[in-house]
């Protein structure tokens, strides 16, 4: 019974913190990132579909994409695609491929991000506490119906405790890491 409340936080947890990480790399930072596009639906035969299900991403330079869809006639859907999402890029094509330039990011825009960033680990943290007392509180529900003793109840308090402190932490590298990289020129 503990394990199951314990390893359903611990999987919890992990969900969360590679959530905040996958946003993270979703989160522009001057340099051409193919996982960019991954977010972005292009109705293909009126299914959405993720422009990386459409043809090949590559990044020939730091500061640009090269988008070419296997089918030509694809391109002004992926171009209408890629101008409604957030990214803030005007595409262009020659006809077989399509050219996403990453403009070099200006001091605000980069404390923007940053505070994004920030704003995302916040939410990551208190959905790691939630997790945290969610399963305290089925751990203190084991002990009231006396389904487990005492020292079991403080001993996986503690451990849930351990886990939520190294998902914190993880989730602290994840922004440290994201921050160096939007500051860096």
């Amino acid at each position: 019974m503990i394990d199951d409340v314990m390893n359903t936080a611990k999987e919890k947890m992990q969900k969360s913190c590679a959530a905040y990480e996958r946003d993270m790399m979703g989160l522009r930072a001057g340099r051409a990132n193919p996982q960019l596009l991954d977010r972005i639906l292009v109705d293909y035969y009126g299914t959405p579909t993720p422009i990386p299900q459409i043809g090949n991403i590559s990044s020939p330079e730091p500061r640009l994409l090269v988008i070419a869809p296997w089918e030509a006639k694809m391109i002004p859907q992926v171009e209408k695609a890629i101008q409604k999402s957030d990214l803030g890029l005007n595409p262009s094509n020659d006809g077989k491929i399509i050219r996403l330039v990453f403009p070099e990011l200006n001091e605000e825009r980069r404390k923007d991000l940053t505070k994004v960033a920030s704003k995302g680990a916040e939410e990551t943290k208190v959905a790691v506490r939630n997790i945290r007392r969610d399963a305290v509180d089925q751990i203190k529900k084991l002990k009231k119906n006396n389904e487990i003793t005492e020292d079991d109840q403080k001993d996986a308090e503690e451990e849930i405790q351990k886990m939520t402190d190294k998902a914190i932490k993880e989730v602290d590298t994840i922004y440290a890491k994201k921050e160096k990289e939007i500051m860096e020129v």
